[in-house]
């Protein structure tokens, strides 16, 4: 999230360096990061948004996966402070085979915190794999207290949107069955180098467990909520006749001609329910 001559964007990382000061200002100021958060940031890339953090926080681990831009990441921070070399930990592995929950523990163990401390998750993530992250980050939610994500704005508009949007699908579903979701603004192209193709805005997620008691498959849950959009012209009957009844349906307070769209989350926890 950052740029220098040296080094070029690389397309199989879905690289796009944010350079705008004033949008990266705006978005450590969404974050309000405090001296002993367990911050981590997802794809620092060159280090625009992880020297503003570096400033704020006593430590900061990054998620890496491109060597080639690690050894400049480190460089641009430690040009900004000396004293970031002790604060910067660089992780250098696919986001998706990094273990929050082991990262949790060893934390806690070696800085001795209270064991409400939470991870406080940040980043630009690649648009080409950013919702398997998520998904992934839903494993973790327990341990997390929030995150803030630059992302495509359709991806945005889609978790956050209501039912009967036409942004509303399994995406609002999954990530709204276990967090908050807000969008906070947007970002334009011309904030990046290069400039991508694609509007970008912020989103934050704050995750709760408002439904955990009640769904205790979340394998099943996934499975129901993406049958139920596979064709989102039809109704709930034929969407979901290999999952489930009219009667089940009805048992749980809709009707089977009702289209996906137009079930909040509550619905789809009760319907699920009613399948379990």
């Amino acid at each position: 999230m950052g740029k220098t001559a040296a080094h070029h964007a690389r397309k199989r990382f879905g690289q796009n360096f944010l350079v705008d000061t004033s949008i990266i200002n705006r978005i450590v100021d969404c974050i309000q990061p405090q001296p002993d958060d367990l911050m981590i940031e997802i794809g620092p890339g060159l280090g625009a948004m992880t020297r503003p953090l570096l400033s704020r926080v006593k430590r900061l681990n990054v998620i890496e996966l491109d060597r080639d831009i690690i050894p400049k990441l480190i460089s641009n921070c430690i040009a900004a402070d000396s004293s970031n070399k002790e604060k910067l930990v660089v992780n250098e592995i696919d986001v998706l085979k990094f273990d929050f929950a082991a990262f949790h523990a060893q934390q806690l163990s070696l800085n001795e915190r209270g064991a409400k401390a939470k991870l406080r998750i940040v980043g630009n993530l690649p648009y080409n794999i950013s919702t398997p992250i998520l998904f992934h980050l839903l494993d973790f939610r327990h341990l997390i207290q929030d995150m803030f994500f630059m992302l495509q704005k359709e991806v945005v508009d889609r978790i956050a949107s209501a039912p009967g949007n036409k942004h509303y699908g399994r995406l609002s579903v999954m990530l709204q069955t276990y967090c908050e979701a807000q969008a906070l603004f947007e970002v334009p192209p011309t904030a990046f180098e290069p400039a991508p193709k694609v509007d970008s805005a912020i989103l934050r997620l704050q995750p709760y467990s408002r439904y955990d008691e009640q769904i205790d498959n979340f394998a099943l849950y996934e499975q129901l909520v993406r049958q139920a959009f596979s064709q989102r012209r039809k109704t709930l009957k034929n969407t979901l006749k290999t999952i489930c009844s009219g009667e089940q349906i009805e048992q749980a307070g809709l009707s089977p001609w009702q289209r996906a769209e137009e079930l909040s989350v509550s619905d789809f926890v009760l319907l699920y329910k009613c399948i379990r």
